[in-house]
Parts: structure tokens; C-alpha cells; sequence
């Protein structure tokens, strides 16, 4: 069969883009995804991600990362692992859940850099549609979306805790940071808006592929890696893919959309030709078009935790011994309790510094802390809590390249974390910035002591280094396939490889800056807008 459209990765780009593009029924879709189906429980609790996300699981892609920061950093400090889903629903069935739109100002700005269209006029009505969220629809929110959107619940788990959060968002505002019912309407300080519901994670996959998967013209490929696109002359016509041990081709007429997220996608650019000349000459790759951008603009949330003992409110014992089983036995029977939580309980974005007009990092707070460098996670035997967060708009650029032509082996990539004096400057002031919210008075009487960074870490230049030392991804690589209307842009400004016909790349990739928070809702409502711009080229 020849397909109208071949989407390349089931994450949350190719699920949004199969519902859509295979809607009408007029077109014949196929997806691939590399990994599996997404049918363990581990996936569907939410706090099932302590054992997906580490590098032995299959579920994920990984991949060695030089930080860029190695004449800062001790030892191995220097490396780290990226962890991208490699599962139906991609990185929406193993993430930490948060829903983050982002700001109006974020796509008004991708306007500016040259993204025409791109704003938050037309990308509002793509997050609205989206969302079936429970505070009900406003002007900014929907309600009768596939995607249910729920808030933490305060009551969950016994008055300490509320006591202990309620003390925490006070200190907050105490700081300067505004209460809400919804962060994600103009920012603020507030319980967690989570793709949970009804203690179950709503991944792109269960909000938007399963439900299409019954359609005639919507054909799902799982546990198939895509080699190379196949091109005649300019033309991509088709695909190889590995599956079962066997290469094999699907063709098709329209377009290809690599939907494999801003590590992948890059990558299979270059691998069927599509980089930098020089790059692809010295690995022997026929160049298709020189696009010397291609892996470029690598952008990356550098995220830092701070560590507090806490007296009480803490959910550390429900994750060991008796306290374990009986959160587990809770989960299993009312699906509620900490099993059912998202990554953080509470979150906040915050202006570092009182020059800055907008938020510029973002703060969350998990009501448990961890034994420093331990796998599988293991909570502290006392009572405590995490307050980590990033800078939400890093100056910093990285890049990623082919280290071989064979598909298998996984590219190299340089974060270059804290290059520049404008993040150094945000890294240590929201580091400051935690430190005066666990000292407000509504707090300070709920904390002990504060473990990580430590009271001897006071000057900028100690907590810069603390910083350096043990900042790490936060799971929201993007930029690395441009999205533009300048010569350098990989992709036009509608999601189309520039220099060829017949190639797209729909996610992160394509974002030219990070929107204000995790990327997750912001790829859904960028697969959807494209969906409508592929669709009207069709007609």
C-alpha cells in the first residue's frame, strides 16, 4: 500500500497528527513508533515513572551527554543521560505529567524570530481544543477536549500534608508570588495541573491514537525503527524501516513527518542526507540538501533540586516499608494516594529578580526527597521534601551530530549548559530566589535543614558551583530542527523541510525558542496546528 501520509514517531506530535490527519477518512495514515506498546501498569500509575525512567527500561531511548561544563564540574559530573519515550505516546507515557501551556508572550515571540503564524491568536484555539480540563472552560481553557486535565488534589493524603502545602504556597506569596487556582493562566504559584485522571496518566496515546486506532485508513506500526527516508532525486517517496529483523519500504504520495522527537528527528535528517555538507561528506553520506542548521539549536532546561528535613507533611514513608505496601494497596483499590501523583505536587513560576517583568523560572515542589545518586529512587528515611526548578528561557545553544551512518548508533550531543553569563546570572538567583521561599516565616517553622545546597554554600560563586555539579536535563530538548522564513531555518513555517518536497518535522525540534515550562501540551497543540496547515495543503 501506498500511504498519503507516513508520520514517524508515536509520541505526543505523531498521536495528534495521526487523530487529525486521519479524521476525514480521506486519507490513508500510517504511524511507525520504534518502541512497544504502552500496556504495562507502570505506565498508567503515574507515580510508576521511579521505574521506567532509568536507562535499563524499555521504554526509552538513551543517550550520552557531554554538559559542556567540564572545566566547572568534578569528575563525572561533566556527563549525564538523556532519557527520551520510545513507547506509544513517546515521552507523554513516561514523563512526570506536569501540563504547561506556556505563555502568550512565549509564540508571540516565535513570531517575532521569524515564525509567521506561529502566535498565541492561532495557537490558543489548538491548546483549547485539547484540553478537558476540570476547573471547566474559560477564555483561556477548555473543557470538552480528549485530554483530561486535573489539578492535585489538596486533601489527599492527611492534614499534614496540606498543612505542609498551604505553608509552602504561602511563603511563596510571601515572596512575591501570586496564589492561583491555575498556573497556567497567568502564572502564579498553585497546586500542579497534571494529564492525570481518576489516578490513571493520560498519555497522548490514550487521549488521541487509541481512540483512532479503530479507523479503516489508520495503520499503527510498533516496535519498527526508521532507518532512512528515501528520496527520488528531491522527492521524499518513502521510508526503510527495521522491523522484525527485516528491512522493508513503505512508500507514499504525500508527505513524510518525522515526529521523532529533537534528538531523533535531527538525527534521521542526516542520516538520509540532509545536514551539513562537510558533516555528512566525512561519513561518507550522499548529500540530499545542505542544510548545515540541522542539529543546531539544541535548547535544554537545566534543572537544579534543593533538598529540605521537614518535621512532618512529608510523603517520604509512604514510599518504604509498611508505608509502601499501604500506598500501593490504596492505589490499587481507589486509585489515589502518592502512587497517583504527578512529579511535583505544587508549582510556580517566578521572577528571579525584581528587574524582570515576566516569569523566568519555573519551581516545583515535591513533597518527598531523595538519597542523593541512587537508582531505583530510594526516599530519604526522614521526612522531607524537593523545591527544584530552571530557567525557563536559557541564552545557551548545543548541538547534536552523527557520530556513524549505521542507524543504530546513537548521535553526539553537547548540552553546553551555563554558557553564557545571562544564565549563570538566572541559575543563582533562582537559587537565592528558593532559599528566601524555605526562610519566609509561614515556612521556616516547617523546616529543619536544608541538606542541598547546604547554609555554607552563601556566595554567588558556591552556588554557581553547586549548580554546575549537579544540575541535570529536565527531559525538554528542543530546537534542533529550526523552524523559520530565514535561509538558515530547517523547516518553513509550515513544518516543511526546506530544500526537499514531500518532508515535515512536526516536534520540539522545530520550537526556534522554549516556551515557559515543560513541552509536553505545547508539542500537542503545535502537532494540531500543523495538522490543519498539512490538511489545507492537501486541498
Amino acid at each position: 500500500m501506498i500511504y498519503d501520509y507516513i508520520i514517524v514517531g508515536a509520541g505526543s506530535a505523531g498521536c495528534v497528527l495521526a487523530d487529525a490527519l486521519s479524521e476525514t477518512g480521506k486519507h490513508q495514515v500510517l504511524v511507525i513508533e520504534s518502541g512497544p506498546k504502552d500496556d504495562s501498569f507502570l505506565l498508567t500509575m503515574p507515580r510508576g515513572i521511579g521505574k521506567i525512567l532509568h536507562p535499563e527500561s524499555p521504554y526509552v531511548w538513551q543517550y550520552d551527554v557531554d554538559k559542556g561544563l567540564a572545566q566547572f564540574t568534578r569528575g563525572d559530573n561533566n556527563k549525564e543521560t538523556w532519557l527520551k519515550g520510545r513507547v506509544l505516546g513517546g515521552s507523554s507515557s513516561i514523563n512526570g505529567m506536569v501540563y504547561a501551556r506556556g505563555f502568550a508572550h512565549d509564540y508571540d515571540q516565535w513570531e517575532t524570530l521569524g515564525c509567521n503564524g506561529w502566535n498565541w491568536h492561532n495557537l490558543r484555539p489548538h491548546f483549547m481544543a485539547h484540553e478537558q480540563h476540570e476547573l471547566g472552560s474559560n477564555n483561556e481553557r477548555g473543557a470538552d477536549g480528549p485530554l483530561r486535565i486535573t489539578v492535585h488534589p489538596k486533601n489527599d493524603n492527611g492534614q499534614a500534608v496540606r498543612h505542609l502545602s498551604d505553608a509552602i504556597l504561602h511563603a511563596m506569596a510571601d515572596n512575591g508570588i501570586t496564589t492561583t487556582d491555575d498556573t497556567n493562566d497567568n502564572g502564579g504559584a498553585g497546586y500542579q495541573p497534571r494529564t492525570i485522571f481518576q489516578g490513571k496518566r493520560c498519555s497522548a496515546a490514550k487521549a488521541f491514537l487509541k481512540p483512532a486506532m479503530h479507523r479503516h485508513n489508520l495503520t499503527v506500526m510498533h516496535d519498527t525503527t526508521v532507518q532512512k527516508i528515501l528520496f527520488n532525486e528531491n522527492r521524499a517517496i518513502g521510508v526503510e524501516l527495521k522491523h522484525n529483523g527485516n528491512i522493508i519500504r513503505k512508500e507514499s504520495r504525500r508527505d513524510i513527518i518525522l515526529s521523532a522527537g529533537a534528538i531523533e528527528s535531527p538525527k534521521l535528517l542526516m542520516l538520509s542526507g540532509i545536514g551539513d555538507r562537510a558533516h555528512l561528506t566525512d561519513l561518507k553520506i550522499p548529500l540530499v540538501q545542505h542544510a548545515p542548521e540541522v542539529g543546531q539549536n539544541l535548547q535544554e532546561h537545566f534543572y537544579i533540586h534543593t533538598r529540605f528535613r521537614v518535621r512532618k507533611g512529608s510523603l517520604n514513608k509512604a514510599f518504604q516499608g509498611v508505608g509502601l505496601i499501604k500506598s500501593l494497596c490504596r492505589y490499587l483499590l481507589t486509585h489515589k494516594g502518592p502512587f497517583s501523583h504527578a512529579a511535583h505536587e505544587l508549582i510556580a513560576y517566578s521572577r528571579s529578580q525584581p528587574n524582570i517583568t515576566k516569569p523566568d523560572c519555573q519551581i516545583g515542589v515535591g513533597l518527598y526527597s531523595l538519597i542523593p545518586q541512587t537508582f531505583p529512587p530510594q526516599p530519604d528515611k526522614f521526612p522531607g521534601i524537593t523545591i527544584g526548578g530552571y530557567p525557563l528561557h536559557p541564552t545557551s545553544r548545543g548541538h547534536l551530530r552523527l557520530q556513524s551512518a549505521q542507524p543504530q548508533v546513537a548521535p553526539k550531543i553537547l548540552a553546553n549548559f551555563l554558557n553564557t553569563e545571562d544564565d549563570k546570572k538566572t541559575a543563582v538567583a533562582l537559587l537565592r530566589q528558593i532559599r528566601s521561599i524555605a526562610q519566609q516565616s509561614a515556612l521556616a517553622d516547617h523546616i529543619e535543614e536544608e541538606l542541598n545546597p547546604g547554609v555554607n554554600a552563601t556566595s554567588d560563586e558556591q552556588l554557581l558551583a553547586y549548580y554546575q555539579n549537579y544540575g541535570g536535563t529536565a527531559y525538554h530538548v528542543a530546537g534542533t530542527c529550526r523552524m523559520g522564513s530565514d535561509p538558515g531555518a530547517v523547516v518553513d513555517t509550515r513544518t516543511k523541510v526546506c530544500g526537499v518536497e514531500g518532508l515535515r518535522v512536526v516536534d520540539t525540534s522545530i520550537f526556534p525558542r522554549l516556551p515557559s515550562g515543560n513541552t509536553n501540551a505545547p508539542t500537542m497543540a503545535v502537532a494540531r496546528f500543523a495538522s490543519s496547515l498539512i490538511l489545507a495543503d492537501a486541498r
